[in-house]
């Protein structure tokens, strides 16, 4: 009888044993989950803590002298190193530098009716393309900018300042300064960027250029459907809000916006010849791999017609 009551209670104990461990087991496992949540929601929270802000000044025509923000350029979020599933290169259609002598003839008549359209673009994309430092790190805005101006000047063999539209100047800012305040997005408070036509605040590059007759601007959906042109310079971003909000004149400081400025280079496309994505130069915040429509919520841009 009390052999058998013994044998009875081993796997009794046996049983609470492993029910206790199952629980703890079940708890640790909780904390575990909840620990990782919140701390994914505090690296959410600070993502924003480390931009980097370029500021540049601008000296109006009455003596004074105006800080304009560029905005920031450090999207934590959305640089993450994403990689595009059965993607094949853009065909020769997307990119100067894919023509080769495999295309068709209706291909090479489009690339020939393409390259010409604008040396400047051609020379922007060549001198990227040759170039041993693609990613000089800086600002978005500097570096773009810099590609534009010195394919320009390499172009006309003079500075894009001198071929500036003399309408293009406000009783407040010359020609110049207005080019570079609607490139920079320096939106403000003042009377003097309502002053700018509100048709081209907030686009950036896109805006400047088209403002100043040096190309022809492509919104979002032009530029999902396959018109952007190599070497056609953007300006997009991440929020909706904060795009109209610039376009109006905000307090940039307490914006804190997420721009992004830099050259298109080639579509990349799917087995079905489906555009899914597209190659950049920049700084190297983003070149490292194609952007995607799910990147940004505002897209702007401008074929070069210089």
């Amino acid at each position: 009888m009390n052999t058998s009551l013994r044998n009875e209670s081993i796997p009794l104990k046996m049983w609470l044993k492993n029910s206790v461990t199952y629980y703890v087991l079940l708890v640790l496992i909780g904390l575990i989950l909840l620990s990782c949540s919140s701390t994914k929601k505090n690296k959410q929270k600070t993502i924003t803590s480390n931009s980097h802000q370029n500021t540049t000044q601008v000296q109006s025509s009455n003596g004074n002298t105006a800080t304009h923000n560029y905005g920031f350029d450090d999207h934590e979020f959305i640089s993450l190193r994403q990689l595009l599933r059965k993607t094949v290169l853009s065909n020769a259609l997307d990119s100067v530098a894919q023509i080769g002598s495999n295309t068709s003839a209706n291909e090479n008549e489009f690339v020939a009716n393409l390259i010409g359209k604008s040396p400047v673009a051609d020379r922007i994309v060549e001198n990227y393309l040759n170039s041993e430092n693609k990613e000089p790190k800086g600002h978005c805005l500097s570096v773009s900018k810099g590609r534009f101006e010195q394919a320009y000047k390499e172009v006309h063999g003079h500075s894009l300042y001198q071929d500036l539209p003399t309408s293009m100047a406000t009783k407040t800012y010359t020609p110049k300064q207005v080019f570079n305040l609607l490139y920079a997005s320096a939106s403000d408070l003042s009377d003097g960027w309502r002053s700018l036509p509100e048709e081209y605040r907030g686009k950036g590059n896109a805006g400047a250029i088209a403002y100043a007759g040096m190309g022809t601007i492509v919104d979002s959906t032009g530029v999902w459907s396959g018109q952007l042109q190599p070497g056609a310079l953007m300006q997009v971003w991440r929020f909706k809000d904060d795009y109209e909000k610039v376009v109006q004149g905000v307090n940039v400081k307490k914006l804190d916006p997420y721009g992004h400025s830099f050259i298109f280079i080639s579509y990349v496309r799917d087995e079905k010849n489906a555009i899914i994505g597209f190659k950049i130069a920049d700084q190297g915040f983003q070149s490292y791999r194609p952007l995607v429509p799910r990147d940004y919520e505002v897209w702007w841009a401008v074929n070069l017609s210089i």
